[in-house]
């Protein structure tokens, strides 16, 4: 009796989606960001600039103290000019972040695997912002902790238990990693390196001081509502975010949590704007 042969089982159907859950995108743009030297170098730099300037200028203001003065301006001052240089560093870190993937074409590839698109972008301000705000707060605290070593001798340490110097030590960090988001969210508005740096530093260094030197009131209510400007209220002691309110005759006298919160504003609407022409448009 000849052996008849089975016949064959068909196949069971593949389960699961083959395309990537958010924790695989995650993932996945955590070992990018880490694998590209840019962002060692731009983290270094933020490290380096903002430890080190605070240092320098904390040492210097220490042998100019008589100890009779206000203390609280004087132990913030060094983080005034630290944040706004280092901030210089993230901004090109938060672009590149996104243009790069537009450069090298590689864009495509990541939307592939996420059709929906949009949870891209989201994955990728996750691990830039999460990056930038832990990096950043660490850099503050050891920066606090220099200034202290300088300045608490003189009597002008930082006070630790004051609210306003915990605001603005943290205020610090909030303003490096949003800024860093707002770079990020022009970049993937405009999807060009040099274009979206050229405008984010137009806007934090430059437009500004013109606004400000043009004798038209209009102008004046537009200037304290700039990114920059109101941002970086939220660095600065309550009698700094006073004199800047004093200097302009007219506009919006903003305290330091509502100069934040117009910088997150302006995140929120560029990267949604992003966002839908993302899903509109090819990349």
């Amino acid at each position: 009796m000849s052996a008849v042969a089975a016949p064959a089982r068909p196949s069971a159907p593949a389960t699961g989606s083959p395309h990537l859950s958010f924790g695989h995108l995650l993932r996945s743009e955590w070992i990018k960001f880490w694998s590209v030297r840019s962002s060692i170098w731009t983290l270094g730099v933020l490290f380096v600039v903002m430890i080190g300037l605070v240092a320098l200028i904390a040492g210097l203001t220490a042998n100019d103290l008589s100890g009779t003065e206000d203390s609280g301006p004087v132990a913030l001052l060094p983080f005034l000019p630290a944040t706004q240089l280092a901030q210089l560093a993230v901004v090109v870190l938060g672009v590149l972040t996104i243009t790069g993937e537009y450069t090298t074409g590689m864009i495509r590839s990541s939307l592939t695997a996420a059709p929906r698109r949009t949870p891209v972008y989201w994955s990728k301000m996750v691990v830039l912002g999460g990056s930038i705000l832990v990096i950043s707060a660490v850099a503050v605290a050891i920066s606090a902790f220099i200034s202290n070593a300088f300045l608490d001798p003189k009597g002008f340490g930082l006070d630790l238990g004051d609210t306003e110097t915990v605001r603005v030590l943290v205020g610090n960090v909030l303003y490096i990693t949003t800024i860093a988001l707002f770079a990020f969210a022009l970049g993937a508005l405009l999807k060009h390196s040099a274009a979206a740096m050229a405008t984010i530093l137009g806007l934090l260094l430059i437009i500004e001081n013109v606004l400000n030197a043009i004798p038209w009131e209009p102008l004046h209510y537009v200037a304290p509502l700039l990114p920059g400007s109101a941002g970086s209220r939220i660095t600065q002691s309550d009698a700094v975010v006073q004199t800047i309110n004093d200097q302009w005759d007219v506009g919006p006298n903003l305290s330091a949590w509502q100069g934040y919160g117009v910088l997150v504003a302006w995140v929120v609407l560029i990267i949604a704007i992003a966002a839908f022409r993302l899903k509109r448009k090819d990349a």
